[in-house]
């Protein structure tokens, strides 16, 4: 069986221009980063711009257990599905974040025969924009500290800077950090410390703005610091927007790959689903609704996370409105769920899935709130039996929403066929998208309304410092309160508790922290024990990852 990276390195790709042309971008809408990738300019997007927009369908899935789900695989085949029931789609990703490659998930580019490539560019440095988003965030990190350095003239206090530097690596020894030691000229000492790049508020500020304009209006809204008075200083206090925007530019450009079956797709931004909102760029999913008929699109982690900012987030600053939404979970998954042993989950167990199915429905039941039509996808293995598939479907139909079997990842487009008929079937359903909760809500009542409608909590805990953040943000401008709230907590459970699998109920949600992120215009809201800089794992993806003499990258699946 040959595995992820062999099956990419034997894919027949086309030049990048082909697929470009097939588009109908032009050579000179285009920016080479080589015969297989290329940035798609706003020449193109300018061009297009009456252009009706195709049907938006977002990916999700049930929260990950550690025998996956397959959201990024089903993605891309769906993708690849379409093409062979005649329909003309285009998929809209994330890029995959240097953390987690070489930590504990290893390469987010789909697998088997679904996969965007060239894999080991997609997800190792690519176009560079994680380098420029990186850059960016500490430009503005060096020139707050050099401000305090060359006679203060913001009065800020040092013990009160909020915006913190960046890296693209999982390195917990950067959670907490002193600078400016040694010699009076080497700075102020202070304390300090570094988010890893794709839970920055510069990703995220990225991933939401839709020009240059727009991209250099939201890095100067950032909230950096306070003065020794109380009172806010933002990034356009120091004069820093302009430089910061300058090396953001041609990342704000959406990058154009194909798949291993020359499927066109756009792969830009990255933010987190558990610590950020989970999307990939506004441009790339705008750019994908006008150059086919179908965009497909994913959201991180489950459908408590990336699903709902991508719906309650994204969509209301971006002006979107999906046609439908395909959910991803596996038999194996729901096994887990239900209580079965990792290593025992190729085995039927009729009684475990029941048990665990309430996974599944938790989240239909969840989208359905949003008015959106919802299909479930199967991904399917072969130990799964057609006992335990009955369950799933009659579970389903009961609830309402679609059913179909996917083998995207051992056949590529030709398995995904019965699931792209049911999404293109959905997606002429009606649809009354809503978002879960309306602005005019206080910041607590978002946060009460998500614990409530979407993870099933009871009620919700605020910590002292988690109340007075709210305080402080609500005395800075009345309109924070109309932001929307921007979520962190565990991915493995519907609770901040990862060790609450299935459905839980009752329980209380913990707020530890509440931050703004005044840029991205949305409300960060800290929950359980979730960081902001993830470690390695005791084996590291990294270990197996290497390079020979020909330049040939094996280890990344």
């Amino acid at each position: 069986m040959l595995t992820d990276i062999e099956i990419s390195h034997r894919a027949k790709m086309l030049p990048i221009t082909t697929i470009a042309d097939r588009l109908g971008v032009k050579p000179e809408e285009l920016e080479l980063y080589g015969p297989y990738k290329a940035k798609i300019t706003d020449a193109f997007i300018k061009r297009n711009a009456s252009r009706p927009n195709g049907k938006l369908i977002l990916v999700t899935a049930i929260n990950p257990t550690p025998a996956g789900e397959g959201k990024t695989t089903t993605t891309i085949g769906l993708g690849q599905a379409m093409a062979k029931i005649g329909k003309n789609a285009v998929i809209a990703l994330r890029e995959p974040s240097l953390g987690p490659v070489f930590g504990i998930k290893g390469g987010a580019a789909g697998g088997g025969y679904s996969q965007v490539v060239p894999m080991e560019d997609i997800n190792l440095h690519f176009t560079g924009d994680f380098h420029a988003i990186t850059a960016a965030n500490n430009l503005l990190c060096a020139m707050i500290d050099n401000h305090i350095q060359q006679g203060n003239e913001q009065n800020i206090d040092p013990r009160a800077i909020l915006f913190a530097r960046a890296t693209d690596t999982n390195d917990r020894a950067l959670r907490n950090v002193v600078v400016g030691l040694g010699r009076k000229v080497d700075g102020v000492p202070r304390q300090d410390h570094f988010k890893i790049t794709v839970a920055s508020e510069v990703m995220a500020i990225l991933c939401l703005s839709d020009s240059i304009s727009d991209l250099k209006s939201r890095l100067g809204d950032i909230l950096i610091a306070y003065r020794y008075d109380g009172t806010p200083v933002y990034c356009r206090d120091v004069k820093a927007q302009g430089a910061m925007a300058a090396l953001l530019k041609d990342a704000l450009k959406p990058n154009l790959v194909q798949t291993v079956e020359n499927t066109p797709a756009l792969i830009h931004g990255g933010p987190f689903a558990n610590i950020a909102h989970g999307c990939n760029s506004v441009k790339a999913t705008k750019l994908a609704l006008k150059l086919a008929d179908y965009a497909i699109t994913e959201a991180g982690f489950g459908a408590d996370l990336g699903a709902e900012k991508f719906l309650d987030i994204k969509c209301r600053m971006a002006g979107l409105s999906p046609d439908a939404i395909v959910l991803v979970a596996t038999v194996r998954a729901l096994k887990y769920n239900g209580g079965v042993a990792k290593e025992a989950l190729k085995t039927e167990n009729i009684e475990a899935l029941k048990k665990g199915i309430c996974n599944l429905e938790a989240h239909i039941e969840n989208l359905s709130k949003y008015g959106v039509p919802v299909v479930v996808a199967i991904n399917r293995f072969e130990s799964d039996t057609d006992a335990e598939l009955a369950v799933i479907k009659e579970k389903c139909e009961a609830l309402g929403a679609s059913f179909a079997l996917s083998e995207v990842f051992a056949k590529g487009g030709e398995g995904g066929r019965e699931l792209a008929e049911k999404v293109v079937e959905a997606c002429e359903k009606p649809s009354s998208f809503r978002h879960i909760y309306s602005d005019e809500l206080s910041i607590k009542e978002k946060i009460e309304t998500l614990a409530r409608e979407i993870y099933g909590a009871k009620d919700v805990n605020y910590s002292s410092a988690a109340e007075k953040a709210i305080s402080d943000i609500m005395k800075l401008d009345p309109k924070y309160s109309r932001y929307p709230v921007c979520v962190a907590k565990t991915q493995y459970s519907l609770s901040d508790d990862p060790t609450l699998l299935g459905r839980p109920k009752d329980f209380t949600l913990n707020v530890r922290d509440v931050t703004l992120s005044a840029g991205a215009r949305f409300i960060v809201v800290l929950t359980g024990d979730i960081m902001t800089m993830p470690g390695l794992p005791k084996v590291p993806a990294a270990n197996n990852i290497d390079v020979d003499d020909d330049g040939v990258i094996t280890g990344l699946f």
